[in-house]
């Protein structure tokens, strides 16, 4: 099992309760295909270095997990065809760094 950290953007018009609904919809198939979810951080709204799809912010969310490969890909798959979703990125650690939670205003990380 590797270590990844993944993070998605969401749409600036994303309301609070779709938030969590991709959340769930994600932390679901993760947990289905026996990868096992760290943490959770929702960094919130915060502006776009540049346009995407005619958006200036975007809503993140990141996960930490520790998974196999063939996840990701599966991840992934699901994530092109998410039309609330404008970018996600999927980076491999050697360890998490589960103490500093780099772009939070008020501290809304929740662990499982």
């Amino acid at each position: 099992m590797s270590n990844y950290e993944h993070t998605i953007i969401t749409r600036q018009d994303t309301s609070a309760s779709q938030i969590k609904q991709i959340k769930e919809k994600y932390s679901d198939i993760i947990e289905k295909n026996s990868g096992n979810i760290v943490q959770t951080q929702d960094w919130g709204l915060m502006n776009l270095s540049y346009l995407i799809k005619k958006n200036k912010k975007g809503n993140y969310i990141h996960f930490k997990i520790k998974c196999e490969g063939s996840l990701i890909k599966e991840l992934e798959k699901n994530e092109k065809l998410d039309k609330n979703l404008l970018r996600f990125l999927t980076v491999k650690v050697k360890k998490f760094d589960l103490k500093t939670n780099y772009f939070s205003k008020e501290e809304k990380t929740s662990e499982k």
